[in-house]
């Protein structure tokens, strides 16, 4: 159990000269190679395992040297040149010692003959051919000599000195353009993908060749746990509804959270309710969201960002619109995604997946912001100043709102100046236009609202196996309200009232009659009164004996008018029991004729059977 206890120093000195060889130099990042070049480091053994580490020269660091002060001589202890392993440090200084390709001066040499080819020394006369690669010689071995033999001397390559300035101009540019199509044109498209590849798996043999013989608790340490291998995990803090109600056949993933991520706070994400999901998302109800490693209960506020970068609030989530939600949850890093369903206990036969949406940003100074209308009436007006009441309850709110833009409902605007001292709460407003007493002034402004801090992780796990799927969190107001057969509440300022508007007399428009003098005929007022006509009614006054007449006269139409009164009632009587001796005859004739029918039918059903009887005994 204690196996790892054993080699502590000497796996603290693998490690550390790991990490040592790991660093990085910011210093040759910044400044380039020549920075770097008194810095003598050796190539990677086994793949970039390993680092043969090499000794500086304190003298030689530029960094030691410019701290030290310049008027002080400082005597540098020399190196012991007797001992073996300190000259091999400075071996490969020299030019006898083993250099890189790209800096040995044979090689360059070499190089630069296979480049420019043979050419002539004009000082001394002699001529200079290039020398003839290994490859070359190879190929040519067999039938090299041969060749040069039958090869007639008119037809043998000319040296450099033969040949004009204009050919030997052609020779180098085909010499340099052979070299850039072998290092580019003749590669394929994937020659990184597979250089790379080749890399990687060349790395993956040397890390298996060098930790094959290992064992797994000592590899273990170098290169971690391989897939494919058991482990043993101890949580701690678990509660004890974990173990008790442990059901081996659930699955379980463990996951790592950074220190970041153990915070809650208020987290914004841009989200989008799910196009199969039937019902849109109302702000404040619960919601289950599955983020990261987490699945908890939240309530977010859903807010759309106006033109003016304000995040006005929605009281529900758009149809086909992505909309920003605020909830109260673990920090999560940016661009991660996440789900949300609405219930996890519910079975239903719809889509459940509610919305889907990503984390945008940790900003807790962004405020959500709600539309706020204020109401009040003119109290006092002069001209185009007012003092308004009923908007605000105190001094110190219209002290607030100075300045803040109002508006009547006929659409004069105004500007609320200061706060007046009876009645309370009352303020002095000025306006582009004299308002009347009639007119309503509303202020349009914003407040901010408060995000509900509700977190409540998932715990289905700890449940028994029977209850893990239906594990029931917060519930909504809805369900809460048809579980009980509550109705919503009405408020009664939401009822539709009869609208009783007072009828407005408008006064007469007066003209002074100093003004009428002065306008032309044409647009003065014509007002003509009307007169009535005395002759038109005309008063009549009856004699005595034409005054009885009328009298008797309205008096037999009124017999007439009551006799012909009583005969219509009399005539609906007689109808009614007309149409009642009508209906007792119909029913009667019916009866006779059904009873007329079935003698009939009888008497030919007799006939029949005789008929029927008489062909029978005549057969």
């Amino acid at each position: 159990l204690l196996r790892w206890k054993s080699n502590l120093t000497s796996t603290a000195a693998v490690a550390y000269k790991k990490r040592q060889g790991e660093r990085i130099n910011y210093r040759k990042l910044i400044y380039g190679k020549d920075a770097d070049k008194e810095e003598n480091e050796s190539d990677d053994e086994l793949g970039g395992l390993f680092k043969v580490l090499k000794q500086k020269s304190e003298q030689s660091d530029r960094v030691a040297i410019n701290s030290t002060d310049c008027s002080k001589f400082s005597v540098q202890k020399g190196k012991e040149w007797d001992i073996e392993e300190v000259r091999e440090l400075i071996k490969d200084c020299f030019v006898t010692g083993e250099w890189e390709k790209s800096e040995d001066a044979a090689k360059q040499l070499q190089q630069d003959d296979d480049l420019y080819g043979d050419f002539e020394d004009l000082e001394t006369g002699e001529v200079h051919h290039e020398d003839s690669d290994n490859n070359d010689d190879e190929e040519k071995e067999g039938d090299g000599e041969e060749d040069k033999e039958k090869a007639p001397e008119e037809e043998r390559k000319k040296t450099k000195a033969e040949m004009t300035s204009i050919e030997r101009r052609d020779a180098k540019k085909k010499r340099l353009k052979d070299a850039f199509n072998a290092q580019y044109d003749m590669k394929d498209d994937s020659e990184f993908y597979d250089s790379w590849k080749a890399e990687t798996e060349q790395q993956a043999k040397l890390n298996r060749a060098e930790f094959e013989a290992m064992e797994d608790d000592v590899r273990v340490n170098y290169e971690g746990y391989r897939p494919g291998m058991y482990v043993r995990v101890e949580i701690e803090d678990v509660p004890c509804e974990f173990v008790t109600n442990f059901d081996a056949t659930y699955p379980v993933i463990l996951g790592g959270l950074s220190n970041l991520e153990e915070n809650v706070g208020l987290v914004q994400c841009r989200i989008k309710k799910h196009r199969w999901h039937k019902r849109i998302l109302k702000t404040k109800n619960p919601l289950i969201i599955s983020l990261g490693w987490r699945r908890f209960q939240t309530m977010p506020m859903y807010s759309i960002q106006d033109h003016n970068m304000r995040n006005r609030l929605l009281k529900y989530t758009p149809e086909h619109l992505h909309c920003n939600a605020t909830f109260y949850g673990p920090i999560t890093p940016q661009n991660t995604g996440l789900l949300a369903v609405e219930s996890v206990a519910e079975l239903t036969s719809g889509f459940r997946v509610a919305a889907t949406g990503v984390v945008l940003e940790l900003d807790k100074s962004k405020q959500i912001v709600k539309k706020l209308k204020l109401t009040g009436t003119p109290n006092k007006i002069y001209k185009k100043t007012a003092f308004i009441q009923g908007m605000f309850n105190t001094a110190l709110e219209v002290t607030k709102f100075e300045g803040a833009k109002l508006q009547s409902v006929s659409g004069i605007r105004g500007m609320i100046k200061k706060a007046a001292k009876n009645p309370e709460g009352s303020f002095r407003a000025t306006f582009e236009d004299k308002i009347l007493l009639s007119d309503i002034i509303f202020l349009r402004t914003w407040y901010p609202v408060q995000i509900p801090e509700f977190y409540n992780p998932v715990t289905s796990l700890l449940l028994p196996k029977s209850e893990k799927m239906k594990w029931i969190g917060m519930k909504t107001i809805g369900q809460l309200r048809r579980e009980k057969g509550m109705t919503a509440p009405l408020n009664p300022d939401s009822k539709y009232k009869p609208v009783e508007r007072k009828i407005r007399h408008m006064t007469p428009l007066t003209i002074p009659k100093e003004l009428q003098k002065m306008l032309p005929f044409r647009d003065t007022p014509k007002i003509i009164q009307e007169t009535k006509d005395p002759l038109k009614r005309v008063a009549v006054i009856r004699e005595p004996h034409e005054a009885k007449v009328a009298k008797v006269m309205k008096m037999l139409k009124t017999l007439h008018e009551h006799k012909r009164k009583t005969e219509r009632f009399k005539m609906r009587d007689r109808a009614a029991e007309h149409e009642k001796k009508m209906a007792k005859i119909d029913v009667r004739r019916v009866k006779k004729h059904k009873e007329t029918k079935k003698n009939i039918y009888r008497a030919l059903g007799q006939l029949e059977k005789k008929k029927q009887k008489f062909i029978n005994t005549k057969d």
